[in-house]
């Protein structure tokens, strides 16, 4: 079992950049695969990046935030991270981190535990 709570959003001018956090509590995430996903107003929650807590190397980014965003952990305080950079307008959604057992995945589905979102605003 593993509490999640995100933090770091905020609003930033198109190029900027922030740094989302994804808190956990309960367990640790040494043994969970952690994903983040996000959602635009009127759209599906899509699919961001996701990583192996125990494998650091093994990462994983939609098509759309490569070269822009990255995804990293500090196993030892419980903590996953999001680096944005390059923000665009069409990046703003709330972001969700999520977590499960096992090896990653690409479906919202597959993930047992979320965490209520961080807000991001991406202006012109």
């Amino acid at each position: 079992q593993v509490q999640l709570v995100e933090s770091g959003g905020g609003l930033v001018q198109a190029g900027g950049s922030l740094r989302l956090s994804c808190a956990a509590s309960g367990r640790t995430f040494s043994n969970y695969a952690v994903g983040w996903f996000r959602q635009a107003p009127g759209k599906e929650r899509e699919f961001v990046s996701a990583m192996i807590t125990w494998s650091p190397g093994n990462t994983y980014y939609a098509n759309y935030v490569k070269g822009r965003f990255t995804i990293s952990r500090d196993n030892a305080k419980n903590l996953v991270f999001l680096q944005m950079n390059s923000l665009k307008p069409e990046d703003t959604a709330v972001y969700y981190c999520a977590a499960r057992v096992g090896s990653v995945s690409f479906s919202l589905n597959d993930y047992n535990y979320w965490g209520q979102g961080t807000q991001v605003t991406v202006s012109s």
